[in-house]
């Protein structure tokens, strides 16, 4: 069993010396191994590449997120044949596979129903998978598949749920069949959680379990955080606690009301993070408890890289919305965690977060964004008891460890394609020896353009200018402008002191390093951040769409983008007391929605759930067939919201127009489209899931203009 969360970081998890509760991690870390030197990128999607093919990320095509596509081998996201992951390996080795959770592996333009489906989990080995494919969703209304096929959510929030809590319902569905059908059968389970990324979303009885916790403010927890650390031992004794960026504000410098509000984000994250760990519990019990139980390696990566300061030096209640004043913000304290908000924490609690190190998430060339808890407990093989292992280690080397334990051979061509070697090395060696050495000597790391090389007990990295608290992705490195810093992490854990001008020698040593192990890898060319490039898409070069009412949910990637001057017309029969949906995209966070309520037409705007504008026709629809046009006029103007106009007609009849306010294309991580019926997350409290249109509807047509 291989359990990933997300953006957690090094000490967020109590049995790292965190904040949060951690009983499930602190469970396995009593009964196995903490390893404290266990490094990822600092980035998702790479992380998740290098864990299940056991090859470097940028030798995978992911030396980004699928998002962030560029036309190179090393970051183009797509999982090369010759590199087969290893639930690939173990199921033609006689392993039932399956994965849940997040994804976030597959090019953003095969995510359709049309496919192809050759880089979806199911094509890469994974029998069964029930998920999302994208990097962040709603924690209550996720955007689901099963297997190859959009779905639903099987409840509503208010109904009681909660996606951690439904992908752990799943697993241990899937565990129950294997028992019952195959109970000697292997297998080979993947949970990746979508916790605690951002948006915080969790119970609220969760919340209150952290009421008061952080009132003391990130410079004095994080002093405690290091502290505990140390008593735990997953810190030398003589680790320095690195000091505060500039970036980050002292927490006494904050008003009142920033601190409350910043004290209730955390609340939130710690809550959200316990609630996680509580329901991988729940799947582990079932994995102890299933045949061969105390014989299952278990490793727990709790997180995929560093905690995430992206959300800027306050945070947000709405990650995607246009800046929200403190006072409208703490207005809405008590609904943090619901499904109303995109929250997110403040930059200080992922400094936090990220004790002892330097910088948080993204940043490649330091600790802070690549350094992880990694737990493993394997109880009939390993016979230490919460005992600590600090050999370095890499991202690569659970899949040569997951390997190595089942004996099986990673080097054998599938389907006549020779397999590229791998990357990792095991870490059996270390299960029975704390003096075992450390199964790699280099290790090299980037993404955005920062970069490092560890080798030896030395790194040296580059981290870009203004690479945090929210600019990460906005500014590149200037020509000739790179500070590469050193450091001798054999002596300084926490990479406190920079060496760079004392050690020139060893600094040239390790650019050499890094810059070969760039050329071996597909790291080259290392462009800015801030360069984009458009992927491909169905949408391209097209004008004209027809979509259908008993069609499934569309994700938005496969769309035209809707906040530009178009026509959507719909062709309906329209039946006595005909009510509810005709189109819809988006979710109650952002979009739009065309409806039908007391006869009468409606469109309603809804900007980044902030503010509704709505359309409503003079007259009653006609019964019978109708032809519907509702028409977005107006002239966006580059670098500002679009302000548009509609037009509502009925076989061409003008019923309705006027201002729309601002729009703007749906948070695409919770968004979906569909005709009929609202599906997922309703963008109106006017269409209620599922508002199913009672009439009937032969075909919505959108033309761009």
């Amino acid at each position: 069993m291989l359990i990933l969360l997300d953006d957690a970081g090094f000490a967020a998890a109590s049995t790292f010396g965190g904040q949060a509760r951690t009983p499930t991690l602190s469970r396995l870390a009593d009964e196995g191994l903490r390893y404290t030197t266990f490094n990822v990128t600092a980035i998702c999607s790479p992380t998740r590449a290098a864990l299940l093919s056991g090859r470097n990320q940028h030798r995978v095509g992911f030396g980004s997120t699928p998002e962030a596509f560029r036309p190179y081998p090393g970051y183009n996201g797509v999982w090369p044949k010759e590199s087969a992951s290893i639930a690939e390996v173990l199921r033609r080795n006689g392993y039932s596979t399956a994965a849940y959770g997040k994804w976030h592996n597959t090019p953003y333009w095969e995510l359709s129903p049309v496919g192809p489906f050759d880089h979806w989990p199911t094509s890469l080995g994974f029998e069964r998978f029930y998920g999302f494919m994208i990097g962040e969703v709603s924690q209550w209304e996720p955007p689901l598949y099963r297997d190859t096929m959009a779905v639903v959510p099987p409840k509503t929030p208010d109904q009681g749920y909660h996606l951690t809590t439904d992908i752990a319902d799943e697993a241990i569905r899937w565990l129950n069949v294997q028992e019952s059908l195959a109970p000697e059968k292997p297998y080979f389970l993947y949970f990746a959680p979508a916790a605690p990324h951002k948006p915080h979303h969790v119970p609220r009885d969760w919340i209150a379990r952290y009421e008061g916790k952080f009132d003391k403010g990130w410079d004095v927890l994080r002093r405690e955080t290091f502290e505990r650390q140390r008593r735990l031992g997953v810190i030398p004794r003589d680790a320095v606690l690195t000091p505060r960026p500039d970036a980050i504000p002292p927490w006494e410098s904050l008003s009142p009301d920033q601190r409350r509000l910043a004290a209730r984000q955390m609340e939130v994250y710690a809550a959200f993070l316990e609630h996680t760990d509580v329901e991988i519990g729940r799947v582990l019990d079932r994995v102890r408890a299933g045949p061969g139980g105390e014989n299952t390696l278990v490793l727990y990566v709790a997180s995929d890289n560093g905690a995430s300061a992206m959300d800027g030096v306050m945070g947000s209640n709405d990650t995607h919305a246009p800046a929200i004043a403190i006072a409208a913000q703490l207005a809405e304290l008590d609904a943090l965690g619901g499904t109303e908000h995109l929250n997110a924490y403040a930059a200080g609690w992922a400094w936090m977060n990220s004790t002892p190190f330097q910088w948080t998430k993204g940043i490649a060339s330091h600790w802070g964004g690549t350094r992880v808890p990694l737990v493993v407990s394997w109880p009939q093989r390993i016979r230490a008891r919460g005992e600590v292992r600090t050999q370095f280690a890499y991202a690569t080397d659970l899949a040569a460890t997951i390997l190595d334990a089942a004996g099986v051979d990673a080097t054998r061509p599938i389907d006549g394609v020779a397999q590229t070697p791998l990357d990792g090395h095991s870490l059996e060696p270390t299960f029975d020896r704390a003096d075992a050495p450390s199964p790699r000597r280099v290790q090299y790391f980037e993404n955005w353009g920062s970069r490092a090389i560890y080798k030896d007990g030395w790194t040296a990295g580059v981290r870009i200018v203004g690479q945090n608290l929210g600019e990460n992705i906005r500014r590149g490195p200037e020509p000739g402008a790179d500070r590469w810093e050193l450091y001798n992490v054999a002596a300084d854990f926490s990479q406190s002191r920079d060496l760079a001008r004392t050690h020139p020698d060893k600094l040239r040593e390790l650019q050499q390093t890094f810059a070969e192990e760039a050329q071996r890898n597909n790291v080259y060319p290392i462009e800015p951040p801030n360069v984009r490039y458009p992927p491909p898409t169905l949408a391209a070069g097209r004008t004209r769409f027809v979509y259908f009412p008993d069609s499934p949910w569309f994700s938005y990637r496969a769309l035209p983008s809707l906040s530009r001057p178009h026509a959507i017309t719909v062709y309906a029969h329209v039946t006595p007391g005909a009510n509810g949906v005709l189109v819809t995209s988006g979710s109650r966070l952002g979009g739009f929605v065309l409806y039908v309520e007391d006869g009468r037409l409606v469109y309603e705007n809804n900007f980044a759930g902030r503010t509704r504008q709505r359309l409503i026709a003079t007259e009653p629809l006609p019964l019978g067939d109708i032809r519907i046009v509702f028409e977005m006029r107006g002239s966006p103007v580059p670098g500002a919201p679009f302000e548009a106009v509609g037009v509502l007609t009925v076989d061409g009849r003008k019923v309705a127009n006027g201002p729309l306010g601002p729009v703007a294309d749906p948070v695409y991580d919770v968004a979906s489209f569909s005709v009929g019926e609202a599906r997922i997350s309703p963008v109106s409290p006017a269409t209620p899931l599922p508002s199913r249109f009672s009439g009937r509807i032969q075909k919505v047509e959108v033309v761009l203009h």
